[in-house]
């Protein structure tokens, strides 16, 4: 069965060669250690580095795509809730936050350089973004 980029290549090449890959790092793994949890700091950091080896020459992504990770302290999730009723919520990053950071970064808004590690605060219910490392 033919697939729609054999019939139409020039349809998803002119496009791919901006996109955009955001990965979920943590803001724990990029200050320092993580004990209690270090399964979960070792990945983290396996994910900020990836970020930087891809945005790097010859990373495997076009020329001009960009890749950045996220760095929230806590998600507001259900889940997160459920286990942490009696945490301060405020400071929570929310879902329909990243979900609106994503659609500016999508639209080329504010797109933050390629091997961004961006640090995620919300404090109130307002969150703040923190460019920590760009790679070049």
């Amino acid at each position: 069965r033919e697939r729609e980029s054999e019939r139409n290549p020039e349809k998803f090449n002119s496009s791919a060669s901006e996109g955009l890959l955001v990965l979920t790092g943590a803001a724990a793994a990029h200050v320092g250690a993580t004990p209690g949890m270090v399964g979960y700091g070792m990945a983290k950091a396996a994910v900020h580095h990836m970020v930087a080896s891809l945005a790097a020459p010859e990373g495997g992504l076009p020329s001009q795509a960009t890749v950045a990770a996220i760095l929230p302290t806590t998600l507001d999730t259900p889940m997160n809730r459920k286990f942490m009723p009696d945490a301060d919520h405020s400071t929570w990053t929310p879902l329909d936050a990243i979900s609106q950071l994503f659609l500016k970064w999508i639209n080329r808004e504010n797109l933050p350089p390629s091997g961004s590690l961006i640090c995620l605060h919300t404090a109130g219910g307002k969150t703040d973004l923190q460019l920590v490392a760009p790679h070049s």
